[in-house]
C-alpha cells in the first residue's frame, strides 16, 4: 500500500510539474496577444484621429499597415523592381505561404493573423525548452516572459514576419545545439528565406562548429542553411537580371548600406540635447538638456550612495529616473538600450550562452549595424533570439529588475499596438 501511494504521489508531481512547463508558456503567450487585441480591437477604435495616423476601426484592418501593404501585393500579385526599388527587398516564404492560403479561400486579414501568431507560439515553446536544456527554468522563464512582453512582440501579432522568423531561426539554433544537423538545416533554408537576418545563422554556424570542434556534418549544414537566399537569389537573377536585387531595393528605405555613424549620431543626440535642439542645430530649448542632467546628476548619487540605502530603495531608485529619461527621450532611448545593451548582455554572459547563442547574436547584430539606418532598431534587434536568453540571465537573477521591466514591457507594448492600429510609425 505505501509502494502505491509513493508512485502516486510521484505521478501528480510528476503531472503538475509537466502541466506547469506547458502552462507558462502559453499563458504568457496567451495574455501577452490579449493585450495587443484589447488595445487594438476596442480601444483604439474609441480614440480620436491622431495627427498624422488614421482612425482605427473595430476590424482586422488594424492588423494590417504599414509593411503589411508590401506582402499584400506581393502575395496578389507578385514582386515588383523597377530603377533599383520596389517591394523584392521583401523576402518570399511568409507572403507565400500566405498567398497558399489565400487560394484555398482564406482572406489575406486573417491568413496573415494566423500564420504570424500560431508561429510566435510555436517559437515560444521552443525558446523555453531550448534555454532550459541549457541554461534552467528559472532563465527559460524569464525568457520567455520577455519574449512575449517586449513591446516589439506586438509585431509578432499583426501581419509582419516576426513570429514566423523567431520560429525558423530558433528552431534552427537549437536543432544545431543539439547535434541534429539536417533539421538545423531544413529550418535555417527557411529562416534565410524569410528574413535578411536569417544570413547571421550561416557564419554563426561556421564558428560554433568550429569552436565547439564539430563534425563534417555541421559545417554542410551551415552552407546548406544558404539555399533559401540563393533561391531567392536566383529568382531574382531570372526575373530582373539583378542576382541581388533584394539588397539594391532596401536602399529605398534607407539611403545607403554599410555603417555610416551619422544616424547614431542623431540618436545620441536625441537622447542628450532633444529632437527639437537637434533639428536646429544649436540647444534653443534648453530644458530637455537640464532634466537629462539632472537625471544623470541623480543617478550618479543613487550609485555612489548604494550601500548606504537598501537594495529595494536602490533598484527602485534606479527604476524611477529611467522611466523619467523614458519620458524625456521616448523611442530613441529604447532603440538605444536594445542595441548598445544588448551587446553588452551577450559579452557579460558569454561564458554561460552556447557558442552558437553568442556567435549568432554578435553576428546578428553586427549585421543590424551596417544596415545603413537606425529604424526600428528595436524591432529588429527583437528579432535575434540571444539578447533575449541573455536578458533573461539578467533578469533571472535580478527578479525585482525583472518585474519593473516587465511593468514597463507591458506598458510600451499596449501603446505600440495603439499606435499601429492608427498607423502611427512604431519603433
Amino acid at each position: 500500500m505505501g509502494k502505491t501511494i509513493r508512485v502516486k504521489s510521484l505521478f501528480f508531481k510528476a503531472t503538475k510539474i509537466a502541466t506547469s512547463e506547458l502552462f507558462f508558456p502559453a499563458s504568457m503567450w496567451l495574455l501577452s496577444r490579449v493585450t495587443i487585441w484589447i488595445a487594438m480591437l476596442l480601444l483604439a477604435p474609441l480614440l480620436p484621429t491622431p495627427s498624422g495616423g488614421v482612425a482605427a476601426t473595430f476590424s482586422l484592418s488594424v492588423f494590417d499597415g504599414w509593411d503589411s501593404n508590401h506582402y499584400r501585393i506581393i502575395a496578389n500579385s507578385g514582386y515588383e523592381y523597377v530603377n533599383g526599388k520596389g517591394n523584392i527587398a521583401f523576402f518570399p516564404l511568409f507572403p507565400l505561404i500566405l498567398r497558399l492560403l489565400m487560394n484555398i479561400g482564406v482572406p489575406f486579414e486573417i491568413a496573415g493573423i494566423l500564420v504570424n501568431n500560431l508561429a510566435f507560439f510555436g517559437f515560444v515553446y521552443i525558446l523555453y525548452f531550448w534555454v532550459k536544456q541549457f541554461q534552467n527554468q528559472s532563465i527559460a522563464r524569464w525568457t520567455v516572459a520577455i519574449a512575449t512582453w517586449f513591446p516589439a512582440s506586438m509585431f509578432a501579432g499583426v501581419i509582419y514576419t516576426e513570429g514566423l522568423y523567431l520560429l525558423l531561426s530558433t528552431a534552427a539554433l537549437r536543432s544545431f545545439d543539439c547535434n541534429r544537423y539536417t533539421q538545423a538545416a531544413l529550418w535555417g533554408v527557411f529562416a534565410t528565406a524569410t528574413r535578411p537576418t536569417g544570413m547571421a545563422l550561416i557564419p554563426a554556424f561556421i564558428l560554433s562548429a568550429w569552436k565547439q570542434r564539430k563534425p563534417p556534418l555541421a559545417y554542410v549544414a551551415a552552407f546548406v542553411t544558404a539555399t533559401g537566399i540563393i533561391i531567392f537569389s536566383t529568382y531574382c537573377l531570372i526575373q530582373h537580371n539583378d542576382p541581388i536585387a533584394f539588397i539594391n531595393a532596401q536602399k529605398g528605405w534607407r539611403g545607403s548600406l554599410g555603417f555610416t555613424w551619422k544616424p547614431w549620431w542623431k540618436m545620441l543626440m536625441q537622447i542628450i540635447i532633444g529632437n527639437y535642439n537637434y533639428k536646429q542645430g544649436y540647444i534653443k530649448d534648453i530644458l530637455h538638456p537640464c532634466i537629462f542632467l539632472v537625471i544623470i546628476a541623480c543617478g550618479g548619487w543613487l550609485w555612489r550612495d548604494r550601500h548606504k540605502i537598501s537594495a529595494a530603495q536602490r533598484d527602485y531608485g534606479f527604476g524611477f529616473l529611467f522611466l523619467g529619461l523614458w519620458l524625456l527621450a521616448g523611442d530613441p532611448l529604447i532603440n538605444t538600450i536594445s542595441v548598445f545593451g544588448s551587446l553588452y548582455l551577450l559579452w557579460r554572459y558569454r561564458q554561460e550562452l552556447t557558442p552558437l547563442s553568442l556567435f549568432y547574436g554578435f553576428c546578428g547584430l553586427g549585421l543590424l549595424m551596417v544596415s545603413g539606418g537606425t529604424w526600428s532598431l528595436s524591432r529588429l534587434v527583437y528579432g535575434i533570439v540571444p539578447p533575449m536568453i541573455a536578458w533573461g540571465i539578467l533578469l533571472s537573477r535580478h527578479p525585482r529588475w525583472g518585474y519593473m521591466t516587465l511593468g514597463f514591457c507591458a506598458l510600451l507594448l499596449f501603446t505600440f499596438s495603439l499606435r499601429f492600429a492608427q498607423e502611427l510609425w512604431v519603433g
